[in-house]
C-alpha cells in the first residue's frame, strides 16, 4: 500500500511556519509604530498534534493513531487613496497514521489570491483578481478488499492535478470591515490536470487525453466573513460559487464553503473546529464534506490594531 510522502511537504511548510514565527516575533513590540507604508500585514501559523492509544485489553475498541497538522496564512493588503491591492497565501497540510496502516492525508491545501481594487464609493469597489487553488501531495481513494480485508489505493489527485486558475473581473460590496462580497460576471477559469493517468479518463472535467480545460465565459461569486464574535472567539467562513455560462444548469454550479470557528486559549494556544462543504459536478455528482478539530500551538502577528467595535 502506498504511503504519503510526508517529509517533502511537512518539512518545508513547518520551516515556513517557524521562519514566520521568529521573523514576526522579532518585529513585534508592545507599542505598534504608526504605519506609513499603507500596508496591513497579518500572519498566522501553527502546528497541532493529536494522538490516541489503547491497551491490548481495552474493551471499548479503538485504533492507535497519531496525527500532525501544520498551516500558514499570510495576508498583505495595501490601500492608498482610491487604490487597493490585497494578497493572501493560505497553506495547510496534515497527516494521520493509524496502526497497521500507512500515513494518510487529513489536510492538503495550497491557495493563492491577489486582487486589485479601485474604490467607487464607501461600499463598492471595482476589482480584478487572480486565484490559484491546488494541493501539495498525492491523494488516494482507499478501498477495502472484501476477501482478505486488505486495502487497495487508487490515485485520484496530486499537485497540479487538479489546479484551478481563475481570473475574475467585477465589483466588490463591503458594507462592514468583516464582510466582503465579490461579484465577477466575467471570470474565465483554467483547470489543469497534469497527470497522464487522470487526464486519460477525463478527470475534473477535462476532455479525455487533454490536460487542460478553459472555461472562458463564466461567473464567480465570493463571500468572505471574518469576525471576532466574542472575546477570544473568531468565526471565519468563505463561500465560493462558480458558473459556466455555456453549461448554466443548477446541478452544474460549483459550490465551496470553508468554515472555521477558533477559540484562543492563551497567547500561543488555540483550539479550532472547521469544515469544508464542496460540490463540483465535474468531480462527482455528490456533496463532499471534510471536518477537522485541532488543538495546537498558534502564532499570530499584525502590524496594525483592530478597530474597536
Amino acid at each position: 500500500m502506498r504511503q504519503v510522502n510526508a517529509c517533502k511537504v511537512l518539512l518545508p511548510l513547518t520551516l515556513a511556519c517557524l521562519f514566520g514565527f521568529f521573523t514576526a516575533h522579532g518585529q513585534q513590540n508592545d507599542t505598534i509604530p504608526k504605519d506609513t507604508t499603507y500596508w496591513k500585514k497579518d500572519f498566522r501559523g501553527g502546528l497541532s498534534f493529536n494522538q490516541a492509544s489503547f491497551s491490548d485489553n481495552w474493551q471499548g475498541g479503538g485504533v492507535n493513531s497519531i496525527g500532525l497538522n501544520t498551516f500558514l496564512t499570510y495576508k498583505a493588503n495595501y490601500k492608498k487613496d482610491i487604490h487597493s491591492w490585497d494578497n493572501t497565501i493560505d497553506l495547510g497540510y496534515g497527516l494521520v497514521k493509524n496502526e497497521d496502516q500507512g500515513s494518510r492525508k487529513s489536510v492538503d491545501r495550497l491557495f493563492l489570491d491577489t486582487k486589485y481594487g479601485r474604490i467607487l464609493s464607501d461600499k463598492w469597489t471595482f476589482f480584478t483578481s487572480l486565484t490559484f487553488l491546488s494541493q501539495f501531495d498525492r491523494g488516494y481513494e482507499y478501498e477495502v478488499e472484501q476477501a482478505d480485508g486488505t486495502t487497495r489505493d487508487s490515485l485520484i489527485s496530486e499537485f497540479m492535478a487538479p489546479a484551478f486558475i481563475t481570473s475574475s473581473w467585477g465589483f466588490e460590496y463591503h458594507p462592514v470591515d468583516y464582510f466582503k462580497l465579490r461579484l465577477g460576471p466575467f471570470s474565465p477559469r483554467l483547470t489543469v490536470v497534469n497527470n497522464d493517468q487522470l487526464s486519460e479518463v477525463g478527470a475534473y472535467g477535462v476532455d479525455p487525453g487533454d490536460k487542460t480545460r478553459f472555461e472562458f465565459l463564466a461567473f464567480q461569486m465570493v463571500a468572505d466573513f471574518n469576525k471576532d464574535i466574542a472575546e477570544n472567539l473568531n468565526l471565519k467562513w468563505k463561500y465560493m460559487l462558480f458558473a459556466n455560462y455555456e453549461q448554466l444548469e443548477v446541478k452544474k454550479l460549483d459550490h465551496r464553503l470553508d468554515l472555521t470557528l477558533a477559540a484562543k486559549v492563551n497567547k500561543f494556544l488555540d483550539v479550532s473546529i472547521g469544515g469544508i462543504l464542496l460540490y463540483d459536478y465535474d468531480q462527482i455528482d455528490e456533496l463532499q464534506i471534510s471536518q477537522a478539530l485541532n488543538l495546537g500551538v498558534v502564532y499570530t502577528y499584525k502590524n496594525y490594531k483592530e478597530k474597536k467595535k
